[in-house]
């Protein structure tokens, strides 16, 4: 298989700190599925690489946006539950030798983990709020 063409994303639709969101995430899953899944390519076995689009999928209907927090600390759960578990598996297993292999990648993870982001219905309440106070005027 081409690696320059599955690793391109050219279909992605992410941009910026998704973006790289989404790089740290697969960076994960090739050390994972290296270790876990041995196979003649250096490219990921059918399971992982149906989770990388998966995850790709909900980066990009996440209602955060670019103020995304990391999935450990975000309010909503947008992963089915048999995905997020895999995805736990994956970062359990592959973030403390992200440290090693991608040490800037692990630098910008864990400063991404820093990000605090109120819930969506909050954020909704507040716009209305807004819009209340701005139809007073």
């Amino acid at each position: 298989m081409n690696l320059a063409y599955r690793y391109s994303g050219a279909m992605s639709k992410l941009t910026g700190r998704l973006k790289r969101e989404q790089d740290t995430f697969r960076c994960m899953a090739r050390i994972y599925c290296g270790h876990h899944h041995p196979h003649a390519d250096s490219g990921l076995c059918d399971d992982c690489e149906n989770l990388m689009q998966y995850a790709e999928k909900r980066l990009e209907k996440c209602p955060y946006g670019p103020d995304k927090p990391t999935c450990a600390n975000c309010p909503i759960h947008c992963y089915k539950p048999a995905q997020r578990e895999q995805a736990r598996v994956i970062m359990r297993f592959a973030g403390p030798r992200m440290t090693w292999r991608h040490p800037f990648r692990a630098i910008n993870h864990l400063l991404d983990k820093l990000r605090k982001a109120p819930h969506p219905l909050t954020l909704r309440e507040a716009k209305r709020r807004q819009a209340a106070a701005g139809d007073r005027d």
